[in-house]
């Protein structure tokens, strides 16, 4: 099920969400303190392209309260935005029956685009 997810959702616009994610990940590693940042859009973009059978958790890291004070960052200055999208589409497709699988995987990224510092892909 997780194959056939993929491919459907590949086809109908994962595959926009990853070039989107690349292209914004490369802008900001053009700067030494965007590098961070860019780092994490490549891990949406990993997601992005193939979300179902992707677990996202919280790793536990030693770098004390750096973690959160970057998140407060990414969330001022674009994680909200990012965020409130993919509930807007995750919204839109539990509208129906058919879209609720594709309704939650927006709704594992939107988790991960709030927060994405101190979290990791398995």
């Amino acid at each position: 099920m997780n194959f056939i997810g993929n491919i459907i959702w590949i086809v109908f616009g994962g595959i926009f969400i990853f070039f989107e994610y690349i292209i914004g990940g490369l802008i900001l590693c053009l700067t030494i303190i965007g590098i961070p940042f860019g780092i994490q859009c490549f891990k949406f973009a990993i997601v992005g392209l193939a979300p179902f059978g992707v677990k996202i958790t919280d790793k536990s890291s030693n770098t004390g309260c750096l973690s959160t004070l970057m998140n407060i960052i990414w969330i001022f200055s674009g994680g909200i935005w990012i965020a409130l999208t993919h509930l807007l589409f995750g919204v839109l497709f539990c509208i129906t029956i058919i879209g609720i699988p594709f309704g939650r995987q927006h709704f594992k990224l939107m988790n991960l685009a709030f927060t994405p510092f101190g979290k990791s892909i398995s």
